[in-house]
């Protein structure tokens, strides 16, 4: 994998662990609103996202052919805020509190699973040749589904960070 990935994977994930370290467990499991998200909530819906990637990634490369070849804009669509998407069910998170400790342990087992599964790929340049379908972005390259886990996390950081100004965290 690329080091700019590779950076932005360790970035992003320092700014995550950054914002929910020095939360209680309640804090952690406070909701903003019954119809909300906790930050534990969100935190393991980005669990799930590492661990589906991985299987993601891997059926792609196995598809003999690909419907896309050309490359869609996700930045701006997955940063911008107004924009909200509803998360597929295979990614939505449990009902079930968290302590934060448990969190990141959780949040470090599936990063270091998804790393190890990339650096297993023999021919990284299948990555922008071969794609799969995003439920919510359309067909997507398999490069830009791994640009999409570090965009996706900083997009529920920014959340994160609302979510406590709500809560009234400092």
């Amino acid at each position: 994998m690329n080091k700019f990935v590779n950076d932005k994977f360790y970035e992003t994930r320092n700014d995550l662990l950054k914002e929910i370290n020095l939360l209680s467990d309640a804090q952690f499991n406070s909701k903003p609103d019954m119809n909300k998200w906790s930050i534990a909530q969100v935190c393991q819906h980005l669990v799930l996202l590492d661990e589906v990637a991985i299987k993601v990634i891997s059926f792609g490369l196995k598809e003999i052919d690909s419907t896309k070849k050309e490359r869609q804009e996700i930045h701006s669509i997955l940063l911008d805020r107004t924009k909200k998407f509803t998360a597929p069910e295979i990614l939505e998170p449990s009902l079930e509190p968290f302590e934060v400790q448990q969190m990141i342990d959780l949040l470090n087992d599936a990063r270091k699973k998804l790393m190890t599964f990339l650096s297993t790929i023999e021919d990284e340049s299948m990555l922008a040749k071969k794609s799969v379908k995003h439920p919510a972005l359309g067909e997507l390259l398999l490069d830009q589904w791994i640009e999409l886990i570090y965009l996706h996390e900083q997009r529920h950081i920014e959340q994160i960070k609302e979510m406590k100004l709500l809560l009234k965290i400092v």
